[in-house]
């Protein structure tokens, strides 16, 4: 049994501060797509898109952005939760290499998508499926990924002029880093630690 793939997910980091901004060798960023593009989805409706960021202008609208949700959300912690929460760095759109916006398109393979009839949130989850195969394909490569949460969709939507009814569904930024922390940052500043797998484990009924 080959130990490489459970070494790539223990490695697997949420990249804030490490990134150097270096360049990505295009074949490099070619496997990591492909292995992006090479997850299952329902129907195989393939529902995701990639849009690649370098421009610096919108890198920077963006950040401002993120910067003004970053407010919203502190403003709406106390205590002990907003001294953490200041001390955590919560993107890395500036110093990463580029950006990777991965969408949803839910007309993708319609109208009628094989095993989505029962389940709406089936596409949805195809293209989460795309963005971990992303995410450790880069691993992979000794590369960092980082996935930016603090946006409005419909913000990205006309930053991107990406067209009505996909949804923006992960802003990743992405390239070379200095290293991958041992400990996730959220466990390294005391936002949160990681639950057992003991006390998610349930057998045959909840």
């Amino acid at each position: 049994m080959s130990t490489d793939l459970y070494d790539v997910v223990r490695r697997r980091r949420d990249v804030r501060g490490q990134f150097t901004g270096g360049p990505i060798p295009a074949e490099v960023l070619d496997r990591i797509l492909t292995a992006a593009h090479a997850a299952p989805s329902v129907g195989l409706s393939q529902p995701w898109d990639f849009v690649l960021v370098r421009d610096a202008g919108l890198r920077g609208a963006f950040h401002e952005h993120v910067r003004r949700e970053r407010a919203t959300f502190a403003a709406t912690l106390d205590g002990a939760a907003a001294a953490t929460f200041q001390r955590i760095k919560i993107d890395g759109v500036l110093e990463s290499t580029l950006s990777v916006v991965v969408t949803y398109d839910p007309a993708r393979g319609g109208p009628a998508v094989l095993g989505r009839h029962a389940i709406a949130d089936a596409g949805l989850y195809s293209v989460c499926l795309a963005i971990q195969n992303l995410w450790l394909a880069a691993t992979a490569e000794d590369l960092g990924v980082g996935w930016v949460s603090f946006y409005r969709e419909p913000f990205v939507r006309d930053l991107l002029g990406i067209p009505a009814g996909i949804r923006p569904v992960a802003w990743l930024c992405l390239g070379p880093v200095t290293h991958l922390e041992t400990v996730p940052d959220l466990e390294r500043h005391g936002w949160r630690s990681r639950v057992p797998l003991a006390e998610a484990l349930h057998h045959d009924r909840w």
